[in-house]
This record gives structure tokens, sequence and C-alpha cells, in this order.
């Protein structure tokens, strides 16, 4: 067994050689020493692949600071939605995801394939080595469906950046699919369906083997519950969607933050009972200002750029509710006599989701998964399903646990809505800035409406800027789900080494 772990341990350092923390927090990560004594060594050695979601890891030869998973991730999703507008223009690639002024060759989008490739051959490597074992414990097989998660979810995470919705063209380009360490390095891009078909298959192979929990930062079987939960619904099999939702929400473990402690969710994650599975991060890993998440979204004056800020069309979407919790979370900034100060024009309201872990402004461990999104999937569900009460009482759930007491559904939609509308409408308050708008608006065939001031507006000048209208008559004010552009290029780096890799449209 010692010269299995060392040979496993061997592999996975070629595999994730960038990785500047192979031995990373949490803090059970045992020193190097007994790498190769303990049985240990493969949870250290899976430590590694969690450590790369947070890491900024040396790519083309160099380290950016502004390179992270995470960082990418929420840029990507959230920048490119109506949630968050843009107060300058930059030369940041993060600009792109407002403009849809996408390239191959942007860095965000390279560096976010390079890492997540990264991650899953790493996890392939401890998966071929753990599945050569005559006869695992259950110990070794938590850490192998833990392997299998990482590799749906980052498969998962790919195709929905890099394909079109399963609902919308379920046989169109995919990504590629790496799921063993035989595979050709050229290979074409698997479909989309493809891809959600192995997907599953990890998510549900990982459930089964996760009986021995190590913490919400690290993968369950009830994060593998919520991941199959969540791709079912995006890949319109609803019943599904509402199986594995159902074993999250009854298996008891878990219970929505209340009124009084929703404030303190996003900062106090990884002690949350709303927090399913999130990325632990601590205060060796406070990045400050420069690569961490909250810097282009907050500061408190010194601790971040603070130059993207909560839309308009998203505070007008929360404007009747004031008592609503949820807006402790969009922090205007103001003067001295209360008024909103404005950025190049742009109204200046903060995003504080990823703030304040430890009393920090950039520290956050990044929800990945949480019980309220379990709901909410529920409840589309059961709209699309006609099960109209039973997804107004899942939306009643969350409302009587953010200070919506006063105004639930009580099963009644009201006159002249349905069911579906106010799920999405729901979902786009709850889990704001999360990474969820996009594939919300676009897997269900809708239009982004982003007629609002911001500097998404291609042309844009801050005397253009009338704050009492809305505005007209410039480009990409609407992205139709038809629009090519709701997806990225694949990277250039892919293009040019892997000619079976075709390009997007």
């Amino acid at each position: 067994m010692k010269k299995k772990l060392f040979a496993l341990f061997m592999l996975f350092m070629a595999a994730t050689s960038s990785c500047k923390k192979l031995e990373v927090n949490p803090s059970d990560a045992i020193s190097t020493g007994t790498l190769v004594t303990t049985n240990d060594g493969l949870t250290n050695a899976l430590n590694g692949a969690y450590a790369l979601f947070k890491d900024h890891i040396e790519f083309n030869g160099s380290v950016d600071n502004n390179n992270m998973y995470l960082r990418q991730f929420y840029h990507l999703s959230d920048f490119a939605s109506d949630d968050i507008t843009c107060g300058q223009i930059t030369e940041d690639p993060l600009f792109n995801s407002f403009t849809l002024g996408h390239s191959p060759s942007q860095a965000n989008t390279r560096y976010f394939w390079y890492v997540s490739y990264k991650i899953i051959t790493g996890v392939n490597t401890v998966i071929d080595a753990i599945e050569k074992l005559p006869d695992p414990d259950e110990r070794t097989k938590q850490l192998l469906g833990e392997c299998y998660f990482l590799r749906a979810f980052c498969h998962f995470n790919l195709v929905r950046l890099f394909g079109q919705p399963y609902s919308v063209a379920p046989e169109s380009p995919g990504i590629i699919l790496r799921t063993n360490l035989t595979d050709e390095g050229q290979k074409a891009r698997s479909t989309v369906a493809e891809v959600y078909a192995s997907v599953l298959a990890d998510a549900e192979q990982a459930a089964g083997l996760m009986t021995q929990p190590r913490g919400v930062q690290y993968a369950s079987a009830e994060a593998a519950w919520s991941l199959l939960a969540r791709v079912n619904l995006y890949k319109e099999d609803n019943a599904k969607a509402i199986e594995y939702a159902n074993k999250v929400i009854n298996s008891g473990k878990y219970s929505l933050m209340t009124k009084a402690t929703y404030p303190s969710l996003f900062a106090n994650a990884t002690t949350s009972p709303e927090t399913i599975f999130c990325i632990a991060f601590t205060a060796a890993d406070d990045y400050g200002k420069f690569g961490s998440i909250a810097s282009m979204i907050y500061s408190d004056g010194n601790s971040g750029w603070g130059e993207e800020f909560a839309s308009s069309s998203l505070r007008a979407a929360m404007a009747s509710r004031p008592e609503d919790v949820r807006w402790s979370y969009i922090v205007p900034a103001t003067d001295g006599s209360g008024a909103v100060l404005k950025k190049n024009g742009i109204e200046m309201y903060y995003i504080t989701k990823f703030s304040f872990q430890n009393g920090q402004p950039n520290l956050s461990s990044p929800i990945m998964f949480r019980l309220a999104e379990m709901y909410l999937i529920r409840a589309e569900a059961e709209a699309k399903t006609g099960a109209t009460a039973a997804a107004l009482d899942d939306l009643d759930m969350i409302r009587k646990n953010r200070g919506l007491e006063a105004f639930l559904y009580n099963k009644t939609l009201p006159q002249g809505s349905n069911a579906l509308d106010l799920v999405l409408a729901e979902k786009r308050i709850e889990m704001a800035f999360e990474g969820h708008r996009t594939y919300d608006v676009f897997r269900n065939k809708r239009s982004l409406n982003k007629a609002y001031w911001g500097y998404h507006i291609l042309g844009l000048k801050e005397t253009d800027i009338d704050l009492s209208k809305t505005p007209s008559g410039y480009q990409n004010l609407s992205v139709p789900y038809t629009n090519p552009r709701i997806i990225y290029y694949l990277p250039v780096d892919e293009i040019l080494s892997n000619p079976k890799a075709i390009q997007n449209q």
C-alpha cells in the first residue's frame, strides 16, 4: 500500500506541478513527511485538486494574480448578466463579458480552460490509482467519490460557458471530455448531450461512493445530489430534478438561514447550516486588492477597485420590498449627506457576497451549492410540470426566511402572473451574484434585458447618461438566447494545439 501511495503522489505531482500549494488548507492537510507512510497521503493528494479552485497558478510561463478559477468563473458568468453593471471601460478581459466582445485570445477564458483541465487531469490520476486497489475501504471510496464529483463539476461548468444550453441545442458541440488518462491529446469536442450524460454518470457514481463526509469544504453525497438536481433541471428532466432536490432537502442536514441570520450567511459560509458545498478560503488565502473575487465589486476605499456594481435592473426588481433582507448584500457608496456616489455617471451600489469573512473586505469561502437553490430548483421543476401550489410553497419557504412573511403566495398565483415567471424572479434575487442568472435566462429560451445604464453599452459617454430615462438606440440592449455570443470562444491554445477541436461560431 505504501508503494502505491508513493506512486500515486508522484503521479499527482506531475499532473498538478504548477499548483503552488499542494499542502493546502483545510487544516487536516498533512506534512510531506507522512505522505508516503500513511493512508492520509490520498487525502493530501486530493486536497491539491481543491486548491486549484482558489490558487493563482502558473500559466504560459508566469503567474498572474488576476487569474484564479473562481474569480474567472464569476466574471465570465455574472458580468455577462443583467445583475451587474460596469462602471468604466477597462482593458481587463472581464470587460468582454459585459460587451459580448469575446475573443479566442482573451486571457480569462484561456486560464479558466487551462485550470479546469488541470483539475480534471489531477482527479483522473487519483481515480486511476484508487481503482487499481484491490479492496479500498470506505474512507478511500469517499475520496474516490470526491474525485468523480470534482470531474463532473468541472465538466459542467465548462459546458455551460463554452457550449449551447442543452434545451436549445443538445447535439451542438460541447467541450472536450477527459475521463481517463489514456485519452489522446488531440480529441474532438463531445456534443452537449454527451457532456451532460458524462456529468450525470460521474455525479451519480460520486453520490454512491461518498459515505464518510469530511465537511462542507469537501464534496459529499449531498453535494453530488445538488449537482444532479441542477444538471437535470438544465436538461429539462424535471422529475429527476425534483427527485434529487428532495434528497437534499429531506436529508435533514441543512436548514435555511433566517431573516436574522441571512445577512451573515456568506461571511460564515463554512459554518452556515445552509451551506452544502463551498470552496474554503482561510486568512492565508486573502488576496487583497489583487486577484480576489470581491475586489472588483466592493471597496471600503482602499480594499478593492470597486468598478462593477449591482445593476439598476436588479435593484428595480427588488425595489417594492425594502424589508427584504437580501438587500443587505447591496451596499450604496454615499457621500456625507447620504447621496449615492457615482462613478463615471453610474450609481455605485457595491456587492458584498464575497466579503467580510473574519471581517476582511476581500475574503470569503464562495458557496457552490446551498439549500435555497434546492428549493428553487424544485420550484422551477414543479412550475414546469403544473404543480403550481407546490412551486409557490417552495417560494414561500424562502420568502418567509428573508423578511417577506407578509408577502407570501399561500398557494395562490397573483392575477396576471404565471408560476415559472415567479420562480425565475425569486431565483434572480435569492441567487444574485452567485453565477446563475445568465444560464437561467438562456436555457429557458428568454432574452436578457440590458437596457440600463453602464459601460456594457458600447460607445457610451458619461454625458449620455440620464438616470431618469431608460437607454435606447444602442446595440446589445437585448441579448436573445439565439445570440451566438451567449457562450465563449474556445481558447486559442486549444484550437492551435488540437485541430480536432472546432471553434464556436
